[in-house]
């Protein structure tokens, strides 16, 4: 199972929500003093319903009987429409909050390095986009405006129950230890239940998009019963937390459903004994019961969407705990600016998983404009080294600065203007041919992205689709080869314009016609620039400057091709043993030019 994304701590979850609301007092003031007074027109009904019980009892004319029932149906008009307009301003509150939230999950999201994205698994991050997003969507538009309508509501009848008759307001007590016992044993157990569940439900994913993504290798190793066992284990887990909640409403509902009834009862009884008794009137009577029985809707609706604010609220523990470690990150950034151009690796150390280092103490500088290639058997940390490179994951040990600044603490943006990875894969982003080019600059003028498909021999075939470079790609839109995808990458690298460049096998998976174009149009993005290649193929480091050897996760050789050839090391083995066993031909000839 991956690494999942951390979780934020309840007191972050209480804090950020008070100071997301807090940022809306304008709207927060009209929707709660809407509500406040709906309720108090709704409080008004039965005091008057006493008064007019008392009225009929006491023999009073018609006049004063039509007045007060004329007044009832007014304050009941009047409730309706104040309800309505507060039920829209919370709507309005809800959708600007709950707007605000996204617009910021997705710049935290967007922030995360993507060794944090990889090292948690997409299943995780894709759970908390959508499902516990709209979990909390939920929450912000409904639970929170409904539990806040229920406690106004509460609060004013307690009052309105404690001004007419204050002895029988007495009668709510029978359900306070009650609600208070229940509540507690409920809560305290809920957040992390609810966390568990969601925490399931992200394993699940996670195993269903990595099935889905591996389709054609599960198909070809016959492997289809062994992922059905995966996800059967994975939804068994994510059924066992889910009962676990369902266990703790199955506690809580009865309780406090049991605890809602009990004061209605008290108040007949109490009230009953003390109208016999002469301490209260028949019209304190009525008007008591009735708001004792008015409580029950506000309560339940607030103990209800109490289990809903549970479930928003470890969703949002979840979302912000995204956030805590694109924070990290972003605060991390440095504040100064490189000078130069120049990259130095020293004493670099690298480990996937603690106390099993993949990379021991890498020395190495590359100087503006270099051609370097990095060289050695499979697994042997040259990939790795690359991505460190490219700033994809931070050393566990040593530096990696650019221009005397470390390229960790770049930010984002930044750090993609001075190093970029071109590896062999790519995507094609939903949008035009424009703007999946343009997305790393989108100031971009249409001149800059016509120049940089140019340069990659990409626009004579984006200007020949149906809406030239403003059709539709991606999925659902017009399709692209392989070629062509890997062309709109290698185009957005020449609008971005970085300085160094870390080539992971670029070409390796496409066909050898495909991957000869492919090379003309990479070797015009490597012109200037400072070049790191991942040699899988040792045609390329013939024509490098500079040859890394690295084995067991160390440089073991570095030096031109020539020299290392005549040092008859590991190197000139590695170049004796490939170049036996294949004779160089017409396309290897023609890649080896891409970078010199």
């Amino acid at each position: 199972m991956s690494n999942l994304l951390p979780v934020a701590d309840t007191a972050q979850v209480r804090r950020y929500a008070r100071d997301l609301f807090r940022r809306y007092p304008r709207a927060l003031t009209v929707a709660v003093g809407l509500h406040v007074l709906g309720a108090l027109a709704g409080l008004v009904g039965p005091r008057l319903l006493g008064d007019l019980v008392e009225a009929i009892r006491n023999g009073e004319g018609v006049g004063v009987v039509d007045k007060l029932a004329a007044l009832i149906a007014g304050f009941v008009v009047l409730q309706a429409i104040l309800v309505r307009f507060a039920y829209l301003a919370s709507a309005r509150l809800g959708e600007r909050v709950l707007a605000r939230l996204r617009e910021e999950f997705v710049d935290r999201v967007l922030a995360l390095p993507l060794s944090t994205v990889e090292q948690a698994g997409s299943g995780d991050l894709l759970t908390r986009t959508t499902r516990d997003v709209d979990a909390l969507s939920r929450c912000v538009r409904l639970a929170v405006p409904e539990t806040m309508i229920a406690l106004i509501t509460v609060v004013l009848v307690v009052g309105a129950l404690v001004v007419v008759t204050p002895v029988l307001a007495v009668s709510l007590l029978v359900a306070v230890p009650i609600l208070v016992v229940g509540t507690r044993w409920y809560l305290r157990r809920a957040p992390a239940g609810y966390l568990k569940q969601n925490a399931a439900y992200s394993t699940v994913t996670d195993g269903l998009a990595e099935t889905v993504e591996g389709a054609r290798t599960v198909d070809a190793l016959r492997r289809q019963r062994q992922r059905a066992e995966r996800s059967d284990a994975d939804l068994s887990k994510s059924w066992v937390a889910e009962r676990y909640t369902l266990f703790l409403r199955m506690v809580w509902f009865p309780v406090v459903e049991a605890a809602y009834v009990l004061p209605v009862v008290a108040t007949l009884v109490l009230g009953g004994w003390l109208y016999l008794r002469g301490t209260v009137s028949l019209g304190q009577l009525t008007a008591a019961v009735i708001y004792v029985q008015m409580l029950i809707d506000p309560l339940d609706r607030l103990l209800g969407w109490l289990d809903e604010l549970q479930i928003g609220g470890a969703s949002l523990a979840r979302l912000l705990g995204v956030e805590d470690e694109a924070r990290e990150t972003v605060q991390a950034a440095a504040t100064e600016e490189p000078v130069g151009t120049r990259i130095e690796v020293a004493g670099v150390r690298f480990s996937y998983v603690a106390g099993r280092e993949v990379l021991h103490g890498i020395d190495l500088t590359l100087e503006p404009g270099e051609r370097l290639a990095i060289v050695g058997p499979s697994g042997a940390g040259k990939s790795t080294l690359g991505r460190l490179l490219a700033g994809v994951h931070e050393p566990t040990g040593g530096t990696i600065t650019v221009g005397g600044v470390p390229l960790g603490e770049l930010p984002l943006d930044r750090l993609r203007r001075e190093v970029a990875l071109v590896s062999q894969e790519h995507h094609v982003f939903i949008g035009t041919v424009h703007d999946n080019v343009a997305m790393v600059r989108p100031g971009a003028a249409e001149e800059e992205v016509r120049a940089a498909l140019a340069a990659v021999r990409a626009l004579e075939w984006a200007e020949a689709l149906p809406d030239g470079l403003g059709t539709v790609v991606g999925s659902g839109g017009q399709a692209l080869t392989a070629a062509q995808a890997q062309q709109l990458a290698l185009a957005r690298l020449v609008l971005a314009d970085p300085h160094t460049l870390v080539l992971d096998e670029a070409t390796s998976l496409l066909d050898p016609r495909a991957a000869r174009d492919l090379e003309r149009s990479l070797a015009a993005v490597l012109h200037g620039r400072t070049v790191v290649a991942i040699a899988h193929r040792l045609f390329s480091a013939h024509d490098a400057d500079r040859v890394a050897v690295v084995e067991d996760g160390r440089i073991t050789e570095l030096g031109s091709h020539d020299e290392l050839v005549a040092a008859n090391g590991p190197y000139a083995a590695l170049w004796r043993s490939w170049h036996g066993e294949r004779v160089p031909d017409p396309f290897d000839e023609e890649a080896a030019t891409a970078i010199r």
